[in-house]
């Protein structure tokens, strides 16, 4: 048995350049992300045009997308769990390399099938990503600024989106690219991204909780000792003595069945409600997100050309959210704060549906209305994956976000589109209404779950929220300085 106060150690270490380092290294993948999926739908219609190449029908397109979202949930749910066995740095440069290697190769399809091949591995590493740049990420920034942290990086995503549709404006452009050569261009810039990326993330180390919990305690003592002793340094003040350890019996490896059990049966409170949260927030943003330029030109007249201009707009509104909301979730608290921007998602989605259909709304105002929406539910979305990645215990953490990212998308990120799409092809208000109410719905179970079953992690350490698997006892500090064991502090709702 090992007694470390590593968790400890780094969840009181001062904002400093080795946070700054990890937020871009491994934050940055998010931008990435929204950037490849903007940039190649904007782009997806050249490829339908007979001198682009390629030749892909309109049917094409769509399954195009579906290959890439089927192979980022299933790339999640294979990598996560590499994830959790041979560590988070390991994971989080092969899924990067397998994302760049997939996307230059795209740049070069001849046919068809092998872009779609293209698609499907780009998607797994993308899918892979989440779990692995979360996880590392919530293991390595302090637990006081875990919330804000987080949520700026997941809304990031939407950054990456508005320069994908600017630069696709560009891209498409004849007088500026052949026909046959922007399109390419597009999936080129998504690599030159990931090699940049790659080259920062390199500097990145490993999770020492990982490290202490795979029995290579000396290797997570001396990354921690090299970080606190660049934090003093550049803070000019001592760091006070660490605040609790915590006594694990080392282990090699988990087996999966152990992990599963841990999700399914010992926490599946919690695993109700991430089912919850993703569920919700995927069936609204990519109903929403893939037939938005369908609702702007089916009901308000919008040329298919004008549409980037829109979703620049609407991609913004999206990273407003995290952006201006993230801190509260650290001071005012995760439960209140997710179950909050849930309900009001859920709310102006349903007061949306309502005046689209009654005709009170242009072009400019409906968008508008979908910008406020999505301040509020961006923010929530974000703090979905937060959450699965807290709620849980560490040999758990990748598979966990894993698991709930492949099912929302599964259940909610499917069936959301494909029931708008139908609800638009009818060309009446009526039945978009009822679409809206349904992703109204969606959320309103999400925030409902968050409330009767969601778990405080605010300012709390990863191994207090949810033990880990290998702990056998565990103190953190109290105000009188005396200690108590976390595990007879449970949360009320854990």
């Amino acid at each position: 048995m090992v007694r470390t106060a590593v968790p400890a150690r780094l969840d009181q270490l001062p904002w400093a350049r080795f946070h700054r380092l990890v937020v871009v290294g491994l934050g940055a993948v998010w931008i990435l992300d929204g950037l490849e999926v903007t940039m190649i739908g904007a782009v997806g219609p050249r490829l339908t045009e007979a001198d682009s190449g390629i030749a892909l029908s309109a049917a094409g397109i769509g399954r195009a997308a579906a290959v890439y979202v089927l192979g980022s949930c299933l790339g999640a749910l294979f990598f996560g769990q590499l994830t959790d066995r041979f560590g988070r740095r390991r994971l989080f440069l092969v899924t990067l390399g397998v994302y760049i290697v997939a996307t230059t190769a795209a740049a070069f399809s001849w046919t068809p099938w092998f872009f779609f091949l293209c698609r499907f591995v780009t998607g797994a590493g993308i899918g892979g990503e989440y779990a692995a740049i979360n996880s590392a990420v919530d293991e390595l920034i302090p637990a006081r600024v875990r919330g804000r942290v987080d949520l700026l990086i997941n809304g990031s995503y939407w950054l990456g989106s508005a320069g994908g549709a600017g630069l696709a404006v560009l891209l498409l452009s004849e007088s500026l690219f052949a026909v046959d050569v922007g399109w390419r261009l597009s999936f080129g810039l998504g690599a030159s991204l990931g090699l940049l990326i790659l080259v920062v993330r390199r500097n990145v180390p490993e999770s020492p909780r990982w490290l202490i919990i795979h029995g290579r305690g000396a290797e997570a003592e001396r990354i921690v000792a090299g970080v606190e002793d660049a934090a003093a340094r550049e803070t000019g003040a001592p760091l006070p003595p660490p605040a609790g350890w915590i006594e694990i019996r080392p282990r090699e490896k988990v087996g999966l069945g152990a992990v599963v059990t841990a999700i399914a049966r010992t926490h599946r409170s919690r695993a109700a409600l991430g089912l919850a949260l993703f569920v919700g927030q995927a069936f609204l943003y990519n109903a929403v997100t893939f037939d938005l330029g369908t609702l702007l030109s089916t009901f308000y007249g919008v040329d298919s050309s004008s549409v980037p201009v829109f979703f620049v707009v609407y991609a913004l509104g999206n990273c407003a959210g995290p952006l201006v909301l993230g801190r509260l979730f650290d001071t005012v608290g995760r439960r209140p704060m997710i179950a909050s921007s849930y309900l009001a998602a859920a709310v102006l989605a349903a007061a949306l549906g309502v005046l689209v259909h009654a005709g009170l709304l242009g072009a400019w105002t409906f968008l508008s209305g979908v910008v406020v929406m999505f301040f509020f539910a961006s923010a929530g979305a974000s703090a979905a994956y937060l959450t699965v990645s807290e709620i849980f215990p560490m040999e758990t953490r990748a598979l966990a976000i894993a698991f709930f990212y492949a099912a929302g998308t599964a259940i909610g990120g499917i069936t959301g589109p494909l029931l708008f799409g139908r609800l638009i092809e009818t060309g009446r208000t009526g039945p978009v209404m009822v679409g809206f109410l349904v992703g109204a719905g969606a959320m309103a179970l999400g925030g409902v779950a968050e409330l009767a079953l969601g778990v405080e992690a605010a300012g709390r350490s990863l191994e207090d929220i949810a033990s880990p698997l290998t702990a056998v006892d565990q103190q953190r500090a109290t105000p009188d300085g005396r200690g108590r064991d976390a595990e007879s502090d449970r949360d009320a709702c854990g």
